[in-house]
């Protein structure tokens, strides 16, 4: 695959990319998707509020959805990872980290976010299973049973309203000292919700599933979900390192149209949008592949 040269290459094959590939490869484009295989739900058992896909796993949905796109003769996958990209619009180098050099008139990153999670024993082995950040996306599974929210600045009272739409049993736990002012702790508790101020030893679990949260002072809560909010970075810094402009929450700025700030880039998916689901990827990503393709058409 050494020195080939693409009309658009995607750089990150999980469901923005792949759908991105599928408008390319239904108009006809030359495109390659790279992916390194390290999607950031890969630990989640079912993914849920997106039609005719409710309930099947991601790697189920991603597994469809390539072995779809790759119907299409223009559409090529390769297993790497890109190190570096350079060039200009319809005139880029791609450079994968096994050394294979690629030439694209148009790129697209949909290469997602990296979540970085709080340093507490069982939080990471729980992560996409019982320990979770979108009620929309989980919060069926739990209605009802014995929530936590892990947090403790002036989202708390905003996130204990919502989630107190899946369940009455809830309790915010700050991991110590409350941040947020006393307004909102009234608030809170005059939600029914309990807060919690111990600071947390780790999180006792059976294959990421809750069953309580220790605390420092050697004590337990039950506990069956936990949300939390985690700060995330880009999961690939290329975007930025040529150029490309980063919001203050640290998403990609993209246009209408899916342009970054760098002539010939485009960017979809999670790393451009707070709205993180796999409905929602998938849609920035044919949106993306269309008005790429427009693109090249209109030049």
């Amino acid at each position: 695959m050494e020195k080939q040269e693409f009309e658009v290459i995607i750089i990150g094959g999980s469901y923005s990319g792949l759908s991105a590939a599928m408008s390319l490869g239904r108009a006809i484009r030359k495109t390659l998707i790279i992916d390194s295989g390290a999607p950031c739900n890969q630990q989640t058992p079912q993914s849920h509020n997106f039609i005719t896909q409710d309930g099947f796993s991601p790697s189920q949905i991603a597994k469809t959805a390539k072995d779809q796109v790759l119907a299409y003769p223009t559409v090529s996958f390769l297993n790497d990872k890109v190190v570096q990209v350079t060039g200009e619009n319809h005139n880029f180098t791609v450079l994968t980290a096994t050394g294979i050099q690629l030439s694209t008139k148009k790129i697209l990153f949909a290469t997602g976010l990296k979540d970085l999670l709080p340093d507490i024993p069982g939080i990471a082995s729980c992560w996409g299973i019982s320990v979770i950040h979108c009620p929309y996306c989980h919060g069926y599974e739990y209605k009802g049973q014995s929530t936590g929210i892990l947090s403790n600045d002036d989202t708390t009272l905003n996130f204990s309203k919502l989630i107190s739409n899946w369940t009455k049993d809830l309790t915010v736990f700050t991991n110590g000292e409350i941040k947020f002012d006393a307004d909102q702790q009234q608030q809170i508790r005059a939600l029914n919700v309990t807060i919690v101020e111990k600071q947390i030893a780790g999180i006792i679990h059976t294959d990421g599933h809750i069953e309580s949260i220790s605390f420092i002072d050697g004590t337990q809560q039950k506990t069956d979900a936990l949300y939390t909010r985690p700060p995330f970075t880009q999961h690939c810094p290329i975007p930025e390192k040529i150029g490309c402009e980063i919001d203050p929450k640290g998403l990609i700025v993209v246009d209408n149209f899916k342009k970054t700030s760098v002539q010939g880039v485009y960017a979809a998916g999670d790393c451009t949008e707070a709205m993180r689901s796999v409905a929602s990827s998938v849609a920035a990503g044919t949106a993306a592949g269309a008005l790429i393709n427009h693109e090249l058409i209109s030049e």
